[in-house]
Parts: C-alpha cells; structure tokens; sequence
C-alpha cells in the first residue's frame, strides 16, 4: 500500500469519473463547439454568479491569464509573500506580463485592508502603478489556512476607490467553501476575477477555470491561445470537472477531518518542533533542530509513506480523496513510532 501525501493533485480519476469523461459530448472548443467544456464554462460561471468563464489545462495559466487582463508592463501587484503567483509560476508575473510584486508578510498571509492601503505606490510616475491585489484562498504556504470573508470585502473596498483591480487564486476554494460554510456567489459578488482547480481537491486529472464578468474577461481566449493554452476536444477533461462539481466537494470535509487527526499525532511526537493550525487539508509540520529531516522522510518513504519537505525544517502532508481510511489508520501507528 502507497501512502502519497505529497499533494493533493496526486490522485487519479474513480471509475465514475472515467466513465463520465469517457462518455462525454465533445467537439472542436478553438471553434467553441465542445458541448462538454461549454457546460462546464456556464456551470461554473452561473455557480459565482459572474458573465463568463474559460476553461485551461492549468491553475499556472489561468492565473497568468488574469495578472495580464488585470496590468500592463511595468505595473505592480500587491500579494502575500508566500502567493503562488510569485513563488510557484516561474516568474511568469514578470516574464508573461512585465509587473513586479509587492511582497506583504502580515499576519500569516492573511493581510488587511489597511496593509493593501499602505503597500499601494504613490501616484508618481518614478513609481510603479500599483494596478491589482491577488490573494490565495486557501493559502497553500500558509497551511491551508482560510481568510475571514469580511477582511476580504474591507479590501475590496480598498481596491474600488483606489480603482485596483482584485483576483482569487482559488485553487483551493472549495476547501475554503466547505471549511467556513461559505458560497461560491460570495465570492463572485467581491472579486473581479477568479481561478479555480479542479484537480486539486477534486481529482480531475486536470483543468482550471477563470470567471469573470465580460469587460474583464473579452480578451481571456486570445490570450490563452497567446500561452499555447487552446485545445480541441477537451470534453473529455471537462465532463471531469462536471462529474467533480456534483460528488467530490461535500467530500472535502472529510479531508479536513484526517488533516487534523495527522496534527494532533505529529504534536505528540517529541521530533516535531512545531504544527501550523490545521484548517483544511494541509498539514505543515517543522522538525526539531537535532533531527534529521532527509532521514525523516527516508524512513517513511521505507515505508511507502511519501510527503513533501519544503526547507527550513519544514514538512507538508496533503490529504485527499485517495488517501483512504485505511491508509490513514496505518499513517497514524506509523508516527507513533517515529523517533529520530
């Protein structure tokens, strides 16, 4: 038995899913003639109440697409330190669409409205022009943690009479949704654009969505084919996402639930120096000093236990939908015995 806790876009499709990608209705989507990639568009744009939304083989591309939409050259957007944009995209931020970051470290990733008003450049034209706002929700860097809606609609706020543009790296909202009770349309209701994963958490094996309303979206398609991005008969990845969207998001909780259970074990082993707080379904764990981290993960990759360091001491275990009951009793007992 494999335990892969690495990500949670290690999983592989159920036999429902392949079913459904198997039965699909496709056509040829350059020509916006895939029934499949059509529905699952409407569906999801209609589910954060915005005008459109266009499906991409990756998060990476659609959050490329929206810094685009959002900035020109030589512009500046305001993220957490730790963003996936800035981190995780390759320096796509500057390479694709020429802006710099403006790096925030407040409060766990979790800035506010008054830390956006602060970071916002001055209107000089020896400054950048400060044009977009990204954050991430749920914050993968920051253990998956969760923001408070109502610091998200202060900086909103912030954004219109400041005339900023506001984006959600949402590969992980549904997470967030399932973990604070919230609804897609609250979101849409706050963000100008959005991006949504359907491979993590969802178990497609792959496919994201951007959703916006039609003035900020009319150039999404062109500039997606300008990044390689078109496809032909994606109805087969699309009835996924479909699939996904009516059996795999209740089912998150559930996720969230393991998280929590692994934390409480790690906090009891000695070795552990630390457990960041557990929201959803990520656990970030640091080792004590005197421990060897390589020889950590060794000993339970012996054991067909995988997870992810991420330097500095620092380890990640992500739970899904494939990480089953079983594996999760045996995860348990195997920490329990963990000591060097």
């Amino acid at each position: 038995m494999i335990i892969d806790l690495r990500s949670d876009t290690v999983t592989k499709p159920t036999k429902g899913m392949l079913d459904a990608m198997m039965q699909a209705k496709v056509g040829d989507d350059v020509f916006r003639e895939d029934p499949t990639v059509n529905l699952l568009e409407q569906r999801i744009a209609n589910m954060f109440g915005k005008e459109e939304a266009l499906f991409f083989p990756s998060g990476t591309m659609a959050n490329q697409t929206a810094l685009k939409l959002h900035t020109n050259p030589g512009d500046q957007v305001i993220c957490d330190k730790y963003a996936h944009i800035y981190n995780y995209e390759s320096g796509g931020a500057s390479f694709n669409s020429g802006i710099s970051c403006k790096l925030l470290d407040e409060n766990n990733g979790m800035f506010t409205a008054e830390d956006v008003l602060k970071a916002i450049n001055p209107n000089a034209y020896y400054y950048s022009k400060t044009s977009l706002v990204e954050i991430e929700n749920t914050a993968n860097r920051r253990g998956g943690s969760c923001w408070d809606f109502n610091e998200i609609k202060k900086i909103k706020a912030v954004c219109d009479e400041n005339e900023l543009g506001y984006h959600l790296d949402g590969a992980r909202i549904w997470n967030a949704l399932v973990a604070k009770n919230e609804t897609a349309k609250q979101y849409g209701e706050v963000f100008d654009t959005i991006s949504v994963c359907l491979s993590k958490g969802l178990g497609c094996p792959i496919g994201s969505v951007l959703i916006g309303d039609s003035n900020i979206m009319q150039n999404a398609i062109r500039i997606r084919k300008i990044f390689g991005g078109n496809m032909r008969q994606a109805g087969y990845l699309a009835a996924a996402g479909l699939y996904a969207l009516d059996n795999n998001i209740e089912r998150l909780a559930e996720d969230h639930k393991k998280a929590k259970e692994i934390g409480e074990e790690l906090t009891k082993l000695s070795i552990v120096k630390s457990v960041e707080p557990i929201e959803t379904n990520i656990v970030i764990f640091e080792l004590n000093k005197y421990v060897d981290e390589e020889r950590f993960v060794k000993n339970l990759a012996d054991k067909s236990i995988y997870v992810i360091s991420m330097g500095g001491g620092k380890l990640r275990m992500v739970t899904h939908y494939n990480y089953t009951d079983a594996m999760h009793e045996t995860l348990i007992k195997t920490l329990k015995t963990q000591t060097i």
